[in-house]
């Protein structure tokens, strides 16, 4: 063995994937596949024994499952690195494999060039996710910082929107709220602005979708 390559090993419950896999990854010097595994039980098994630098891994696989098998390689050997090769882009596969210790996260559509390419960031600690992949974590680490929707509203611009969600008109809201046209117009106007919304349909539809109001 090349003492400078990197070790992998490959797990996939399909016998053709490994072999193409490997046969890829041998015909690049600076790789070394230490071994294959068909399931997320064997997987372990193999990281004990070899102590890969990077362990390929597939998510569905029967009995233990790829996410499972990442969350226990990454204790038995936490210098071991995990790239996920799914054909799964979905959150419930997505996250629970990032969260069980996995450095990157690929679909099965990218090319050989890639796999090799995130085998040799892994083995540097370097992450590589498929953009796809990427967007979704993008998407969910901005949806966790989201702030109240209705933060840059006024107090009266709330009252104002709840009762365009309630189907008021301007007329009717200055009989309940005792103020101007004028200055409805104004609240309205300034709820479409700070909302990003082109109408009152849209602030009402908007408002029922957040919670401000309920339709009973």
């Amino acid at each position: 063995m090349n003492n400078t390559s990197i070790s992998v090993l490959i797990v996939d419950d399909h016998a053709v994937v490994r072999q193409g896999v490997r046969a890829s990854l041998e015909a690049r010097k600076e790789f070394t596949v230490v071994g294959e595994a068909e399931s997320g039980a064997e997987a372990i098994e193999r990281v004990a024994e070899f102590v890969p630098d990077v362990v390929l891994m597939d998510l569905l696989m029967p009995g233990m499952d790829g996410v499972e098998a990442t969350r226990q390689i990454k204790r038995l050997s936490p210098r071991t690195q995990v790239v996920v090769l799914t054909s799964h882009q979905d959150d419930t596969h997505i996250f629970p494999a990032l969260r069980a210790g996995a450095i990157s996260y690929l679909l099965k559509s990218v090319k050989m060039d890639e796999v090799a390419e995130a085998i040799r960031r892994a083995a540097q600690g370097e992450a590589m996710l498929d953009p796809r992949v990427a967007a979704r974590v993008i998407q969910e680490l901005q949806g966790a910082r989201t702030p109240n929707p209705f933060a840059e509203l006024t107090e009266r611009e709330m009252e104002v929107l709840k009762l365009i969600a309630n189907g008021l008109s301007n007329q009717e809201i200055v009989a309940r709220l005792i103020i101007s046209e004028h200055t409805v117009k104004g609240h309205v106007s300034n709820i479409l602005s700070k909302l990003h919304l082109a109408d009152r349909t849209q602030a009402a539809i908007y408002a029922w979708r957040e919670g401000l109001v309920r339709r009973d």
